[in-house]
């Protein structure tokens, strides 16, 4: 008992330390980019490189801010990681006979990409699970979004919006355009498959649903309740639903 009391703290102190760390440090490269990177070399492929710029959130077009939580997670500035309602839903589908979609936060995703392998296992999605919890308990919501935004995937070797806005757009993440932030999320789901520079009728029609959604969210105003604290989005979530009823 004393021994796996000692390795369950150990586990502890090794997860949360680096967790804890990047509240702060911004991080150079992620589990994700490693995995890529270790593959093109061992496939021989000199054509791969990696494009990952780091920028700050306040460097950052609030448009690719608002576009990401439209297309990937709406209910961001108000879980504390896991969205239940959201897997609820896949679960029933998936009851129903329909393939099971996704129903992962942008926490979740920032735990995957940032930390683990790929592959669908119990042990990665249990580890992904406390990862995320980590994460919400160290870092505010802004830093959440921010770690998301530099380190998602847009392309084969692009990592972040400022490479992908720079690679894409010929412009700095500071100045994506509506249009622009909605067809770079529209990719995320598969950025390997998805092209931002050619993309498909299906990731057009995606980019107008994220642009309706956008809009419907309420723009740069919904974006305030990522900024504030938990209780002051609770808050605006209550306003918003009286605001509604009325």
């Amino acid at each position: 008992m004393r021994t796996l009391a000692c390795a369950a703290l150990l586990f502890v102190l090794l997860t949360a330390a680096p967790v804890a760390a990047l509240r702060w440090w911004d991080p150079p490269t992620s589990a994700f980019m490693l995995r890529a990177r270790i593959g093109a070399a061992l496939a021989r492929d000199p054509s791969y490189r990696t494009q990952y710029l780091w920028v700050d959130l306040e460097r950052i077009s609030p448009n690719a801010a608002l576009a990401v939580i439209a297309s990937e997670d709406q209910r961001f500035p108000f879980h504390a990681g896991f969205d239940f309602g959201s897997i609820r839903q896949a679960v029933r589908a998936s009851e129903r006979g329909r393939r099971l979609r996704g129903a992962s936060t942008i926490s979740q995703q920032v735990a995957r990409n940032l930390f683990l392998w790929s592959g669908r296992s119990y042990v990665r999605k249990a580890l992904e699970a406390w990862f995320t919890v980590l994460i919400e308990a160290c870092w505010p919501k802004e830093r959440i979004l921010e770690i998301y935004l530099n380190i998602a995937q847009f392309g084969r070797g692009i990592y972040g919006v400022e490479a992908a806005s720079r690679h894409f757009f010929h412009e700095p993440a500071t100045r994506l355009t509506v249009d622009q932030a909605a067809l770079l999320a529209a990719v995320l789901p598969n950025p390997l498959l998805l092209r931002v520079a050619s993309p498909s009728r299906y990731v057009l029609a995606r980019r107008d649903w994220i642009m309706g959604q956008m809009r419907r969210l309420g723009g740069d105003a919904y974006l305030e309740a990522v900024e504030a604290r938990r209780g002051a989005a609770a808050g605006l979530r209550t306003r918003a639903s009286s605001s509604t009823a009325r």
